[in-house]
């Protein structure tokens, strides 16, 4: 199977040729790569031009955001397989070969999805986000996967359409509900891709703005047929979680006391959500009361865990 990676990138030259290098490096003999730059200026290009030579296709110009710089790569993609890494993320080795196997042995399967590391600006593992197996209503209820270690059918995907560009956070999430409602969708419990956290990050640095696209999500699902269904089965955990969602990157971006409200909301709609989500409940109380620096504790401790089985593995 062919398959085909497109790259959005816009001053991430901090990161960037880590990211080209993940994916070149992975030794699979069909993949068309394709890098889109939104005109950067830190030398960005430089890093793209060392690299032209092994890019089926590589641009850099003004765009309007992550999605239409991502929708310029899919639709010149040529693959069976499909997938986008963002510029400060990697995939980790053998990724591609899983996925095409995955693929080769579930031919009803649009879209697969792996596990992801998370590391820091540094690379090194800060955590590991496990997924399972969800279904069109886990989504539905923002049950998010890890986007770097998604691979779809270009079949499926041109069926579903490309990334909506009025979205610039979850706008990955807002494609994988409208595939799944066309498609079979697996997880894979393989790592297939490491997801990088930095200062800079959108999800750390604009992590407020992902509540709201939440709620845009569910808006757009009341005016979907397809949804009808599970919406009227499902209202109160896909309400309960909005508000987790919300709860979860308010948190994110240092507003303790409005992750509490959010939380508060959750569990007024589904109390099980809310209880899913302890460990990030309890750090919200405690950065509430001045005592999150017992959270960096814990945070550290499990960092050096981490570290220690990846050694072991």
């Amino acid at each position: 199977m062919k398959v085909s990676i497109i790259t959005p990138s816009y001053n991430q030259a901090a990161f960037l040729e880590q990211t080209i290098q993940s994916v070149l490096h992975q030794g699979y003999s069909d993949l068309e790569y394709m890098l889109v730059d939104g005109g950067s200026t830190d030398g960005s290009q430089e890093i793209i031009q060392k690299y032209a030579g092994q890019l089926a296709w590589w641009i850099s110009e003004p765009d309007s955001g992550q999605a239409e710089a991502i929708n310029k790569g899919l639709i010149r993609a040529s693959g069976d397989i499909v997938a986008w890494l963002n510029s400060d993320d990697i995939l980790l080795p053998g990724a591609i070969e899983q996925a095409v196997s995955v693929f080769t042995q579930f031919p009803e399967i649009g879209l697969i999805y792996g596990d992801v590391l998370a590391i820091d600006a540094q690379g090194k593992t800060t955590n590991r986000l496990k997924y399972g197996d969800l279904s069109l209503s886990d989504l539905a209820a923002f049950q998010v996967i890890g986007q770097p270690s998604v691979f779809m059918r270009r079949s499926v995907l041109e069926h579903a359409g490309y990334l909506d560009v009025s979205y610039h956070f979850l706008l990955d999430h807002h494609l994988w509900l409208r595939m799944a409602q066309l498609t079979g969708i697996r997880h894979v419990p393989e790592f297939l891709s490491a997801a990088r956290f930095h200062a800079d990050s959108k999800n750390v640095s604009r992590a407020a703005e992902f509540g709201e696209e939440a709620f845009r999500i569910l808006d757009w699902m009341e005016t979907q047929p397809g949804f009808v269904a599970i919406l009227r089965e499902n209202r109160n955990r896909i309400k309960a979680g909005t508000h987790r969602l919300r709860a979860f990157y308010l948190l994110d971006g240092g507003d303790a006391s409005g992750s509490l409200r959010e939380y508060a909301r959750c569990f007024r709609f589904n109390p099980g959500t809310v209880f899913r989500d302890w460990k990030h409940l309890l750090y919200a109380v405690l950065s509430l009361f001045g005592l999150d620096r017992l959270g960096g504790v814990y945070r550290n401790f499990r960092r050096l865990l981490i570290g220690r089985n990846l050694k072991n593995e």
